[in-house]
């Protein structure tokens, strides 16, 4: 189904690119504000406007898009997903590699969210009906642990939680090199890769993003860190370390070598989701959940420390 808007653009999105603003007023995901653009569907003042350009504040904007059905959950076991907790609120699991948090355009791999339907779980409905009781999520290449609300009034509490900053997320990654000093803090805003859809970088019309590390061990061409995420932008351990020139060992998308990747096995970043608290959404109470490397990331350490 064809279906079109049209309206001024809003003195608030006034410079912001198309993409940008598209998501903000239609409520799209960036991706799809990027197709429907690319693919003409974006008139300012009747002239088409790509991607990347700019709105103008109080010019006419008329955006036509063919609506597409949401991705269905379908139930897919995976047996190396482990729950680490479970009560009538929450369900708390270690994703293994090669699973998304959930199902969405372009991805036809196993999901969290899939995962746990299949295991008879029944979990939130709030929110998109792909995204059923995701609060956060992790890239399908990091592992590690995730919480997902099963009751509604869990999905509140810990969506806000997290959009507060008020929850506990702690990675362990290895790098390349041996960052300069061996703890510290990167504060740099974080969006859109300039040329590339699929990745991020730093950029100056970023959102705000903070990591914190500290160095747990060097090696002769590697460190392992521990990082505290201050907020949760998409890829951002890969990016803020790839700015340093410290890239995630096996990291592909963000320059990490190849050569090191191979001699340490790796066919992915080697990046853990290691710890994970916040306040349980109906007691108060504090909880804190701790994991342990999957195999192929104990191997490389092995290997490093060889």
């Amino acid at each position: 189904m064809v279906s079109s808007r049209s309206m001024p653009v809003p003195d608030g999105l006034n410079d912001s690119r198309v993409d940008a603003g598209l998501a903000k007023l239609l409520g799209f995901s960036r991706t799809l504000a990027a197709e429907v653009a690319e693919q003409g569907g974006v008139l300012l003042d009747g002239r088409p406007l790509g991607k990347s350009d700019r709105l103008r504040a109080g010019g006419w904007l008329e955006v036509t898009w063919t609506e597409r059905s949401a991705p269905q959950i379908e139930p897919i076991p995976v047996p190396d997903l482990r729950i680490v907790h479970d009560d009538d609120d929450i369900v708390v699991v270690d994703k293994p590699v090669g699973v998304a948090a959930h199902p969405s355009p372009g991805w036809s791999g196993p999901t969290v969210v899939g995962a746990l339907a299949a295991a008879g779980y029944r979990i939130s409905t709030s929110g998109a009906a792909e995204r059923a009781g995701v609060v956060h999520r992790l890239d399908a290449g990091t592992s590690g642990l995730m919480v997902v609300a099963k009751s509604e009034h869990a999905y509140t509490v810990l969506k806000r939680a997290f959009k507060e900053r008020e929850v506990e997320k702690i990675y362990h990654a290895v790098v390349q090199g041996h960052p300069d000093p061996f703890e510290g803090t990167i504060d740099a805003p974080i969006g859109r890769h300039p040329r590339s859809d699929w990745k991020f970088a730093v950029t100056a019309d970023g959102k705000p993003s903070v990591t914190h590390y500290e160095t747990l061990e060097a090696y002769p061409s590697a460190t392992l860190l521990e990082i505290h995420l201050e907020t949760g932008r998409t890829h951002q351990i890969r990016v803020h370390m790839a700015a340093q020139r410290h890239p995630c060992v096996g990291d592909a998308m963000y320059g990490a070598d190849p050569v090191l990747s191979e001699r340490l096995g790796l066919t992915r970043q080697w990046l853990h989701a290691m710890r994970l608290g916040f306040r349980h959404p109906s007691t108060g109470e504090w909880v804190s959940f701790e994991s342990v490397y999957p195999a192929d990331l104990q191997h490389a350490l092995d290997i490093l420390d060889s």
